[in-house]
């Protein structure tokens, strides 16, 4: 079969995303189908330009090409899933968050613009209308298909795959500091674990990796640390190597996620598979689907002070947290997460 992934790219950000698509396609290619990444750019700002890549990807002729047909096209993102194709399946990472779930959020760029409300009404508009294209509606979450059904009163199935080079993580031993591996984004909320970690009694050190999507965001982020005192506690390594990755995931004590309503979230699963228990928050979202608390790590309310208690209890008890991420990875082992099954849904 000869199969379409259809999906956008934010020229010089790199993410989950990304390499979900990348995994999709190899898995496909893998099973010996022929599968190509059709990915069209997108910008969001001015919130006219939303628009305006809605209408493009409207228009895009993608049932064959140089005179083969292409039988299958799974939709991914936003809005490259409103492509046209007879045969299209839709396996949401996630919709526009900005006209949903986002609305409210402080961080919302298009709440706030003049012709916000406009751009949010044609979003909904036309993912109410064109989403019924598709032959059946998965998505890579629970957190997202609830979202699709409390938006847009659409029913989808969760599929979950493993994360990206699932096979090369590994665990380690248990360090001298806690991984904050993400995105440096307002979302993923780097700021709340500063403002935890200048509330710890326990000498906790923080270890941020990811590149940043906002270079005043990270420069607020350096300086509250400045202004807290905390500059001897926090390091931050931005974008680093796979063997860089590996080697910290492998070494740290614990694993801290506390996004906002996370899509699914590779960070939780890579520390699952590295034995390290995760500290995440109650509206976290997809790790939620994985973590138990007081089990496999903790969970908590958002707020500075609570995850700073448990910040302490995980540094000071270093052979319960060691087993929690024992836990971890014993449960990721019983998830069995695999391609076969995503791949058997989206090409049935």
């Amino acid at each position: 079969m000869r199969v379409g992934i259809a999906t956008v790219q934010v020229p010089f950000v790199r993410g989950g995303a990304e390499l979900l698509a990348e995994s999709l396609q190899t898995a496909l290619q893998n099973a010996g189908h022929e599968a190509e990444i059709i990915s069209m750019p997108f910008k969001w700002y001015p919130p006219a330009r939303v628009r305006e890549h809605m209408l493009a990807a409207r228009l895009m002729q993608v049932e064959e090409s140089v005179g083969q047909r292409i039988d299958r096209l799974i939709g991914l993102k936003f809005p490259a899933y409103l492509m046209p194709h007879r045969s299209k399946r839709l396996w949401l990472l996630h919709q526009y968050r900005s006209a949903y779930d986002f609305w409210d959020a402080p961080f919302s760029d298009l709440r706030h613009a003049p012709d916000g409300p406009h751009v949010r009404s044609a979003i909904h508009t036309a993912d109410n209308a064109l989403l019924g294209e598709c032959e059946s509606l998965f998505t890579i979450s629970r957190v997202v298909s609830d979202r699709l059904r409390r938006f847009n009163g659409l029913e989808s199935e969760p599929l979950y795959h493993p994360p990206p080079g699932a096979d090369l993580l590994q665990p380690g031993e248990y360090g001298e500091y806690i991984l904050f591996p993400s995105r440096v984004n307002e979302s993923k909320r780097q700021l709340l674990a500063i403002e935890a970690l200048a509330l710890t009694t326990q000498p906790v050190r923080l270890c941020f990796i990811g590149a940043g999507d906002a270079a005043e965001y990270e420069r607020n982020l350096r300086a509250r640390c400045r202004a807290l005192g905390l500059d001897n506690r926090v390091e931050w390594r931005g974008a680093v190597s796979e063997a860089d990755k590996l080697a910290l995931y492998a070494g740290c004590l614990a694993v801290m996620f506390p996004p906002m309503d996370e899509d699914y979230g590779y960070v939780t699963l890579e520390a699952m598979l590295c034995a390290k228990a995760v500290l995440t928050t109650k509206d976290a979202g997809g790790p939620l689907d994985f973590i138990e608390d007081g089990h496999n790590g903790l969970i908590c309310p958002p707020e500075p002070e609570f995850l700073a208690a448990s910040l302490d209890r995980m540094w000071a008890d270093r052979a319960k947290t060691a087993a929690w991420g024992r836990a971890g990875r014993q449960h990721y082992a019983d998830l069995r997460l695999g391609w076969s099954h995503v791949l058997d849904r989206l090409l049935d």
